[in-house]
């Protein structure tokens, strides 16, 4: 089962992104040193009472003009209320109940979600701030008195949320499925693979309702197993603003990649990889799951010898970071090599599943000192004691060692292409971690 969503909505200005920040915590602050990646994270994951869940912030979107305000507002905000487990309405106690904020609380009445009323700024202490009971008007419950800068009040809104979440103890149908997310920026075929794939291979097909708007979960069983594919389609360009289209298009393949196994990274073969590829491919990377390119309109190229084998290099120089993943020529419109996807899909799934015993992953990494010597640094030398698999989706492996600031980087990747060199792991990146002595768990 996917972990509760938790959506923070609000008009601008409100402090959505600091209460976001404030309830991630130290989470939010790790950073990958990968190309392309976004920094301005909407989502990320959270704890509170044992219980974890994710948060996805809908801030950050300022319009440049007044008359778009309540468009850029609606737009956020549905996207957050189709996929929502509990709503976080984000207000200011400063200004009070404005227009934009009933307007808000209208369409989550409306949705029946759940909603709490975090009524934020109310930075100082001692007693309440009579402005609070102006929320009440909303029809949204009891508003909670927030201060996101210090912090005051956000365990009362989690205890709220927690209320809603679906009890644990409560055990489904187990899904067996492989959960398979068709990410990609607009117009690159994601609805035409999907009803490609369904409509030349259907078995056993329903319709669940999506994580968004203008996403369907679809179920297919065929000879190669259980597949639900999440379509992230429907991010069509409803404004000249760029930005807008590509912040609600990484917002909407942020939600599908957490729920996925597996993700299909479709890029235009008339166009290449483009700046927001690389963002959305950035991002199934960082979360870690395993992997396909998917070129698609391959029919509509023009080819010659070897056209195929130069933009096979084309993306994996543009997507260097993902250098483990495989590449596929397909056409969504007529079908080709479309069938191959379901020997990938499983496959790279397997690799990222994988698990390798403590003996001979030590095997491999002495094997790879003798090959080459660990770093020294002014008479130091790096000692590797041992190295042990502590996860799967993806491969985790810890690495102990007398000193991480010896382990530079580059031999760190030596390791990793050794492992890779014996053990494969395709289509799935790495995790290694490294404690020295003194280092707590």
């Amino acid at each position: 089962m996917s972990k509760p969503l938790v959506a923070i909505v609000g008009r601008p200005n409100v402090g959505k992104s600091m209460l976001f920040n404030r309830l991630a915590g130290k989470r939010l602050s790790i950073v990958e040193d990968t190309p392309g990646v976004t920094r301005d994270r909407l989502y990320a994951e959270c704890e509170w009472c044992g219980r974890s869940f994710d948060i996805v912030d809908t801030g950050g979107i300022e319009p440049s003009t007044d008359s778009e305000i309540l468009l850029f507002m609606r737009e956020q905000a549905q996207i957050a209320i189709d996929s929502a487990t509990v709503i976080i309405l984000v207000t200011d106690i400063r200004t009070g109940v404005t227009a934009a904020d009933k307007d808000v609380a209208n369409m989550l009445l409306r949705s029946k979600k759940p909603v709490v009323l975090a009524v934020n700024k109310a930075d100082s202490t001692g007693a309440e701030d009579p402005t609070l009971y102006e929320f009440y008007s909303l029809g949204l419950g009891d508003p909670i008195s927030v201060s996101a800068i210090h912090g005051h009040g956000t365990g009362e809104v989690l205890d709220e949320c927690l209320k809603h979440f679906p009890d644990p103890s409560e055990d489904e149908e187990e899904d067996d499925s492989v959960k398979v997310a068709v990410i990609g920026k607009p117009n690159v075929g994601k609805s035409s693979l999907v009803n490609c794939i369904l409509g030349e291979k259907r078995v056993i097909v329903s319709d669940v309702a999506g994580t968004t708007r203008d996403a369907v979960d679809s179920l297919l069983e065929n000879e190669y197993g259980r597949y639900t594919f999440i379509d992230t389609a429907g991010i069509r360009r409803k404004s000249k603003v760029e930005e807008r289209v590509e912040k609600f298009s990484v917002m909407r393949a942020q939600l599908a990649i957490e729920r996925a196994d597996v993700c299909l990274i479709l890029i235009d073969a008339r166009e290449g990889v483009t700046e927001q590829d690389t963002k959305i491919a950035g991002l199934a990377h960082e979360a870690g799951k395993a992997s396909i390119i998917v070129v698609n309109k391959w029919d509509l190229v023009d080819k010659e010898t070897g056209t195929m084998e130069k933009m096979r290099k084309d993306v994996m120089r543009d997507l260097s970071f993902m250098s483990y993943a495989p590449v596929l020529f397909i056409s969504a419109l007529t079908g080709q090599r479309t069938e191959r996807l379901f020997e990938l899909i499983n496959f790279v799934n397997d690799q990222s599943s994988m698990r390798i015993s403590t003996g001979m992953l030590n095997n491999v990494l002495a094997d790879a000192q003798a090959r080459v010597q660990p770093p020294t640094d002014k008479g130091r030398r790096l000692k590797i004691y041992y190295m042990t698999q502590t996860g799967v989706k993806p491969p985790n492996f810890v690495i102990f060692c007398n000193s991480k600031e010896l382990f530079h980087f580059s031999y760190q990747r030596y390791i990793e292409n050794q492992i890779r060199a014996v053990f494969g792991l395709e289509g799935t990146p790495i995790r290694i971690v490294l404690r020295q002595k003194g280092d707590k768990e």
